[in-house]
């Protein structure tokens, strides 16, 4: 695969972002590109603005095949149906219709794949480059690792989450000289040590950041605050590895707050301006052809009072597709500027009602819990105080907290609960990981 570094525009930043053109592989190969400078030249002595640019350039790049990743785990999680007039696979393969089953060398599988693993790249070339400068302070190139560390480690574990026990590559350095596809409890204890090592960084890197950062991380944008993302992020990541001790200590170094907003936390961002990207999930109400229709036992299940019945719309007339159907669209974002969330506080909350039910204390459990329900409407839980009726409660929550952004797929497959989402067609199948692509396996 040949690489290149790319101007890129994100937001008023022009910044260089290491791409590789649009194959599934992780195999990158460097050129120059006459118009930029080349990588080699940014990996040692690289100034603040080089640095600053691949800052940018990596976030920017988060962002990228963001649509078909959600579509991926909300599908197979049925959440939703992704109806599309172009392509049939997300109501044929995604659903295992029929015959159908999930393909190694198509868009779905290898796209997200790649895109995560460009980020991987960018944050590879940052490591390098700021450990190779001495044109920075000790406290600039700490500040600089700890994020290039928590993004790489960030998205990592998003192409673990649709592999599964297939695994990741964890090393991709050296293009010629790949490492192994490791397995989901190798990936995952690495990437926890990962975003520990960022950690470290972050705590010597001093009260502010040398580069910028998008109104995506506004109150995260110093390294303190950055920290706290990164130790939100290691306790999801601890109740994905069943550390559940660990995942309350994480918390606790975290934004996590019982009584803060649900809505705090570390976003996505997009605009109309030149160059940007428009928020990908966003469909405009009552659309044909390329629409997202929430699935139907959402609001079949979702209890009466409960505000979190807005995040889908009804709409004028069904939408039909491949013997499916629904009357809601899928309602999270009003415009196609909307942020999306990456981690928030509603999330650590109900990891920390997980966490708790998990290490036996089911009164402050039920608290947290109940700051859920109060939070959208509810009455306070007044079920059988109990482990496993407490894990129905938090999945239940959590279906309806986080719906749409990327959870109930893996929730449900973390407590071998696959077999209870619903089957729509006759022969459909609820799948447990993607394939590895195509090219990663030649």
């Amino acid at each position: 695969m040949k690489n290149y570094i790319k101007q890129l525009k994100y937001k008023p930043v022009v910044a260089l972002l290491a791409m590789a053109l649009v194959l599934p592989s992780c195999e990158l190969d460097d050129i120059p590109d006459p118009n930029n400078p080349t990588i080699e030249s940014v990996r040692e002595n690289a100034t603040v603005d080089d640095l600053n640019n691949l800052v940018v350039g990596t976030e920017s790049g988060m962002r990228n095949v963001l649509g078909t990743y959600y579509d991926n785990v909300g599908v197979i999680g049925r959440e939703h149906y992704r109806f599309s007039g172009a392509d049939p696979r997300f109501t044929s393969d995604l659903l295992g219709a029929a015959n159908a089953v999930l393909d190694n060398n198509t868009f779905y599988t290898t796209n997200p794949w790649s895109a995560r693993y460009r980020v991987v790249k960018n944050t590879n070339i940052l490591i390098d480059a700021a450990t190779n400068t001495e044109l920075i302070t000790e406290e600039q190139r700490q500040g600089y690792l700890g994020f290039a560390k928590t993004i790489k480690a960030h998205q990592l574990l998003m192409n673990l989450t649709m592999m599964n026990e297939n695994g990741i590559r964890l090393d991709v350095e050296d293009p010629d000289n790949l490492g192994p596809i490791v397995d989901k409890a190798a990936a995952l204890t690495a990437i926890s040590g990962l975003l520990d090592e960022a950690a470290d960084h972050l705590q010597q890197a001093g009260t502010e950041f040398a580069f910028p950062l998008s109104e995506g991380f506004e109150g995260f944008s110093t390294p303190s605050g950055f920290l706290e993302f990164n130790r939100a992020l290691a306790a999801r990541v601890a109740v994905y590895r069943e550390n559940y001790a660990e995942a309350l200590t994480l918390l606790q170094a975290s934004f996590f707050d019982l009584d803060g907003a649900f809505s705090n936390g570390v976003y996505y961002v997009f605009s109309t301006q030149p160059g940007d990207q428009l928020n990908p999930l966003y469909f405009a109400p009552n659309a044909a052809g390329e629409v997202r229709i929430a699935h139907p036992s959402y609001i079949e299940d979702i209890a009466p009072n409960d505000d979190r019945a807005s995040k889908v719309s009804l709409r004028n007339a069904p939408a039909t597709q491949s013997f499916l159907t629904g009357r809601y669209d899928v309602a999270l974002y009003a415009t196609n500027t909307d942020p999306v969330p990456i981690i928030r506080n509603e999330e650590l909350i109900l990891i920390y009602a997980e966490a708790n039910i998990q290490t036996g204390d089911l009164g402050e459990a039920v608290r947290a819990l109940n700051i859920i329900r109060t939070g959208h409407g509810l009455q306070p839980y007044t079920g059988p105080v109990t482990e496993q009726a407490l894990i129905n409660e938090m999945l239940e929550q959590r279906r309806f907290s986080l719906y749409f952004e990327g959870h109930r797929w893996i929730d449900m497959r973390r407590y071998n609960r696959l077999g209870q989402l619903p089957i729509d067609r006759g022969g459909d199948d609820v799948w447990v990981s993607f394939p590895i692509p195509f090219a990663e396996n030649v």
